[in-house]
């Protein structure tokens, strides 16, 4: 069982939006930029995350991104379940049905009405990871990385972000 990458780069940019000054945003361009990662793949991430109600878009010459929701209320389920969908991990074919010594047309009560032992341990795993990643979000996320990122890197953070949205503010005053 694998997760997409667009998980992580979720995470990752979502925890950058958690301090945001009221009214602000930040936009693709930057986000994607500071990532190194194409515009048009985080657009599409960004586009599953507003559709699913984790962000919301900001339009207009200042705008860009902010969560939708408080920091405290978007999950790491929430991230990927938005990304991955909502689909089991585990799809039980029901191949026990095909073994050599059953006749597929007269199959036994025994293998058609109890549950394969097989799809109950894979699906009762899969919740236990569902509520495991419900239990942590956003604000937790983002108070570990301040613990653990030196304070002089996360300054450097948020003045390039401060500088970059500065200079889309002045590019965007001089077209006008």
């Amino acid at each position: 069982m694998q997760y997409s990458i667009g998980v992580e780069y979720s995470l990752h940019c979502l925890v950058y939006l958690t301090d945001l000054p009221s009214g602000s945003s930040i936009g693709i361009k930057e986000l994607a930029k500071f990532q190194g990662v194409s515009q048009t793949y985080l657009s599409k991430i960004f586009t599953k995350l507003s559709k699913d109600g984790i962000v919301r878009s900001i339009p207009g010459v200042k705008g860009g991104y902010q969560l939708a929701r408080k920091p405290e209320n978007i999950t790491f389920w929430d991230v990927v379940k938005s990304i991955e969908g909502s689909t089991t991990m585990f799809q039980c074919a029901e191949i026990r049905q095909s073994c050599i010594l059953l006749n597929s047309e007269e199959l036994p009560n025994w293998m058609t009405c109890e549950s394969c032992t097989i799809k109950s341990v894979m699906l009762q795993a899969e919740n236990k990871m569902r509520d495991f990643l419900s239990q942590k979000n956003l604000a937790w996320l983002s108070k570990a990385l301040k613990e653990k990122i030196p304070l002089e890197f996360q300054n450097q953070t948020e003045e390039w972000f401060k500088k970059e949205l500065s200079h889309k503010t002045k590019q965007n005053n001089k077209t006008d």
